[in-house]
């Protein structure tokens, strides 16, 4: 089935911002629209089953710039999360039933008033995720304390590894990242991380190409052998998870020629069960400024939730959990396969 073909994400109208220019693409791509797939498998409009996971965005800020980031993130990112925000998801957290906050960014850690939060948080009573890049453990001084820090507030660290192999790792997050992260895996196993002793450790997979994750539960098993045997590290789970074609991704995936390959693979790969399944049906995503979405994806995309309360300070969780969620065709990417979402496969 025919693609169109894009030059880059340059050559589009100047006068559209970087998400709209992005969007644009994906929108008119020469596919089944994914709209129509959920059409004909009964699940359109795609809707809630409710506000359980809250996932926030602390900022853009990030002391990494990895080929694959969604978000764009980088040291040069000055976009951050004010600590007004916070009070003001703290107080939508007090509207809704939810029983989980998963923080990210960037590095969320670098956020000024990062701890405050995750204390605010930690006195609700919530399950709290954060999403660690480990590098940021060992980069600085003032960020070594980390696995303490999270210990003391039982916080389940997830934590990018694209490979247990330094070269493959390397290529896809930086020279030097390999060997920071398995420094910081082992002083979270050193305060009891990953070790059964009820402090969660889980570490994410993703593709360093073009294609769809290998089987979850096998990778898993390998990732644990191989990092148990050259470094003594455990973990608990691994998540595997689809590279979706926005930002840096798809701007590879343009440069390389393979965005009709990719988009192709990922439309065949849809899978019902997996769209039953996504996480945007249970999850609303925050962006740095207050923003509400459907999910970290559409964030980037700038496709603000469908209801009248798109902001913090007007958050209504009746109206969120009676929308219906937005899509287009970077959605196949939740969907393909055995499914992905931020907590790994969903099928």
């Amino acid at each position: 089935m025919p693609v169109l073909k894009h030059k880059s994400l340059a050559a589009q109208n100047h006068s559209l911002s970087k998400s709209e220019k992005q969007f644009a693409i994906l929108d008119k791509t020469e596919v089944k629209h994914f709209s129509d797939a959920l059409k004909e498998t009964n699940l359109f409009p795609l809707k809630p089953t409710g506000v359980d996971v809250f996932q926030i965005n602390l900022g853009k800020m990030c002391n990494q710039v990895c080929n694959h980031c969604h978000v764009d993130a980088g040291p040069d990112r000055k976009e951050i999360m004010i600590k007004e925000t916070m009070i003001q998801c703290l107080d939508a957290i007090d509207k809704t039933n939810c029983s989980t906050v998963d923080l990210t960014g960037g590095a969320p850690e670098m956020n000024p008033n990062f701890r405050w939060f995750v204390e605010e948080l930690s006195k609700k009573g919530k399950k709290i995720i954060v999403r660690c890049n480990l590098t940021i453990i060992v980069a600085n001084k003032k960020y070594n304390d980390l696995p303490e820090f999270f210990k003391k507030h039982h916080v389940e660290v997830v934590s990018s590894l694209p490979c247990y192999t330094e070269s493959n790792t390397d290529s896809q997050r930086g020279d030097g990242v390999f060997g920071q992260s398995i420094r910081a895996l082992q002083m979270l196993n050193a305060v009891g991380y990953g070790k059964g002793e009820d402090l969660t450790l889980n570490l994410v997979f993703n593709p360093g190409g073009a294609s769809l994750p290998p089987s979850q539960d096998s990778l898993e098993q390998d990732y644990k052998k191989e990092l148990k045997k050259d470094f003594d590290i455990e973990f608990d789970s691994l998540f595997a998870i689809t590279n979706l074609p926005i930002s840096r991704f798809l701007e590879f995936l343009i440069a390389s020629e393979r965005y009709e390959e990719y988009m192709n693979l990922l439309a065949d790969s849809y899978n019902s069960v997996a769209a039953e399944n996504v996480m945007c049906r249970n999850t609303i995503s925050i962006s740095w400024d207050g923003f509400i979405y459907d999910c970290d994806f559409n964030q980037i995309l700038e496709l603000k939730v469908a209801a009248k309360g798109q902001h913090l300070s007007d958050f209504n969780n009746e109206e969120l959990e009676n929308r219906n969620i937005i899509v287009s065709n970077h959605c196949y990417g939740c969907t393909a396969g055995a499914g992905s979402s931020c907590g790994g496969v969903t099928v």
